[in-house]
């Protein structure tokens, strides 16, 4: 038998996929260009940060020598000068005397903490503001309400490594460490193909025998939500020809994954295998897994093709599985499948028990305890079912019946990817916490 129709477990079919794809190329993009992609560079500090002691508080810079016996009276200051955000103390705090400070203002020399204004009387009305003096009731011990340079960052240090992937919480550290240009990894071109005489684009109205391309339009989805870039190709009709046509299409753009759905089964029109054993190499086709079976991947002129099943379901749930994975892998990433959970499973289920199944799911949490409730209808043809899952509910192979109170693993949808030191793809009997 050919390697290619074997039934494949998923993570073999996982592994098969991941090792035909690299990381792609890098290019430099401006800071702000950078959200949700992963660094191809280390980036270190240029300077500290904070860059100088720093008030962390509006109020007074103090010396502790001259603070430190209040007990049931307060302390009386003379007040020398200001220093605003942005501005540097000309003279220094000497014995007796304090300034007014704001927050992110430098320490001025001589001081060593900070006394908030509600520590003092400089709001009350009966304070000594129009003499140039302040009372001071509390203050804290030296480098009390002080930002210390480099507190937070030293000059020279690693502040975000290669492969991360950028948020707005590391933007705004690089931003503040001077990386207005970043190297990232190249976004995933991906052509998307729908097949089939029966499909119609979204606008129009479908006519006897036809639908709508979905699959179309939840895929590209999928790629953009994962970080690629899409091209939308027009839908192939049963043809070899056409398909070959659009392909090539999508070569010309220049696309680093084909992305089909429909025509990878076993019917009379199911035209896809069959370029792609003509143009290229078909690895694999099959997928011991429901829904979702019929996966074919290969080659086609020199790119990566990943043809999924028709059903909506199974061309979403599949991309979840196979897709995702090789365009984070292609986007430079080190995490690439998504968190499991153990859940409590609401519902009893019944199945032939020979594929493993993945179901969708809501998930409620009642306490520390996670529950999974099905979403409806799991025909692979119930787009509806994959509105409200939270998650895909993991049932092992040769489980014929799962009852209700049974604690499956769930793969959460909108969780983010597994810990790094995670080498391989969750299985079903995994317990993997998020």
């Amino acid at each position: 038998m050919s390697d290619a129709i074997i039934l494949r477990s998923v993570e073999d079919a996982q592994a098969a996929v991941l090792a035909h794809i690299v990381p792609l190329g890098t290019e430099t993009v401006p800071l702000i260009a950078t959200l949700g992609r992963t660094l191809a560079e280390d980036i270190r500090a240029d300077i500290n940060l904070p860059p100088f002691d720093n008030s962390a508080m509006d109020g007074f810079a103090v010396r502790h020598a001259d603070v430190a016996a209040i007990s049931d009276r307060p302390a009386i200051l003379r007040v020398v000068g200001a220093v605003p955000a942005g501005g540097v103390a000309t003279t220094a705090v000497e014995p007796g005397t304090v300034m007014r400070i704001m927050t992110g203002a430098p320490l001025p020399p001589g001081a060593d903490l900070v006394v908030p204004f509600e520590d003092t009387d400089d709001r009350s009305t009966t304070s000594l503001r129009s003499e140039g003096r302040v009372r001071i009731f509390q203050a804290g011990e030296p480098g009390a309400n002080v930002r210390r340079a480099g507190e937070d960052v030293r000059r020279d240090t690693l502040v975000v490594a290669a492969r991360t992937v950028v948020t707005p919480g590391a933007i705004g550290v690089l931003a503040s460490v001077g990386a207005a240009n970043v190297q990232v990894y190249r976004r995933p071109k991906v052509a998307i193909l729908a097949t089939g005489d029966e499909l119609v684009e979204v606008g129009s109205v479908p006519g006897p025998g036809q639908i709508r391309n979905s699959n179309g339009y939840a895929n590209a989805a999928q790629v953009i939500q994962a970080g690629g870039e899409v091209l939308q190709l027009p839908i192939a009709r049963d043809t070899a020809a056409q398909v070959r046509a659009q392909l090539e299409q999508g070569r010309d753009w220049g696309a680093d994954l084909f992305l089909s759905s429909g025509g990878v089964s076993v019917g009379d029109y199911d035209v896809v295998k069959q370029v792609l054993t003509e143009l290229g190499a078909l690895d694999f086709w099959r997928v011991r897994m429901k829904p979702g079976k019929p996966l074919a991947f290969g080659h086609v002129l020199g790119i990566p093709l990943l043809g999924l099943p028709g059903n909506p379901v199974s061309a979403m749930l599949t991309f979840e599985l196979f897709g995702r994975p090789a365009l984070l892998k292609m986007s430079g990433r080190r995490t690439l499948f998504r968190s499991t959970i153990t859940a409590t499973v609401a519902d009893r289920i019944l199945d032939r028990g020979d594929r493993r199944q993945y179901l969708r799911v809501s998930m409620q949490q009642n306490g520390d305890e996670w529950i999974a409730h099905l979403t409806g209808n799991q025909g692979s043809g119930m787009l509806s079912s994959m509105l409200h899952a939270d998650g895909l509910l993991i049932v092992p192979e040769d489980t014929p019946v799962v009852e209700p109170g049974t604690r499956l693993p769930v793969m959460m949808l909108g969780w983010p990817e597994v810990d790094p030191r995670e080498e391989q793809p969750p299985s079903a009997g995994d317990d993997v916490c998020c």
